[in-house]
């Protein structure tokens, strides 16, 4: 039993999730899989065995190096995992986040109207 834990457990010790709750849910959810198999929270989890989970809108891949049964610090809970996921989709998450922000100066307040409409214009969110 020392080699075994179940994955919501692990996914919220190594703080893929916020809660242990919020690990359930997404396991229920099916945006949890191990071989692309949609896991139950009580699946028993052994190390080695490879994780894909979908974080909106990232989606993470890792490999279970160790079991940790309770929630530690950061920097331990990434040496529980090996990080799998392409390079590439943490460049897609980093360009949508950039894409969809704008920088305005500190002080300026609002935009204005005929700003707002630039915006969105910019954005391609018009209803013209």
């Amino acid at each position: 039993m020392a080699d075994e834990l179940r994955i919501d457990k692990w996914l919220w010790a190594v703080r893929i999730y916020k809660t242990r709750t919020m690990a359930g849910d997404a396991c229920r959810a099916g945006k949890v899989k191990i071989d692309n198999l949609a896991v139950k929270p009580s699946r028993i989890l052994k190390p080695g065995d490879v994780i894909a989970v979908s974080l909106n809108p990232l989606n993470k891949t890792v490999r279970v190096k160790s079991l940790i049964h309770n929630r530690v610090s950061a920097k331990l809970a990434a040496e529980a995992f090996d990080d799998l996921t392409p390079v590439e989709e943490y460049e897609r998450i980093k360009f949508m986040h950039e894409l969809n922000a704008e920088k305005r100066d500190r002080g300026t307040g609002r935009p204005t109207k005929k700003e707002r409409r630039t915006i969105d214009r910019l954005k391609g969110n018009d209803d013209e």
